[in-house]
């Protein structure tokens, strides 16, 4: 799939895989941060989550559905102990 992104005051394009890893959301609290994402694959899905750009943890599934559920938990789980949307989720 082709998109079109803005690149200063011209566009350009930019190929996307279906493949290629994706930012769920991003969440701040005070000055850390935290986001997750997902590495869709043939048979599975990994999920990872990282603190201040450093990665805490990575999970396997067995299908992107059950990935995005633990994606969801792990995001409601830190909106509830303070954390902040940063308007940049996807």
């Amino acid at each position: 799939m082709d998109i079109v992104r803005r690149v200063g005051r011209t566009f350009d394009w930019m190929s996307v895989d279906p493949s290629d890893p994706a930012v769920l959301w991003r969440l701040t609290r005070g000055r850390s941060t935290a986001h997750a994402t997902i590495f869709p694959g043939g048979t599975h899905a990994t999920l990872t989550w990282f603190f201040d750009g450093v990665m805490d943890r990575a999970e396997n599934y067995d299908s992107m559905e059950l990935a995005l559920a633990r994606s969801d938990e792990i995001r409601g789980i830190l909106l509830r102990d303070g954390w902040s949307a940063t308007g940049e989720t996807c």
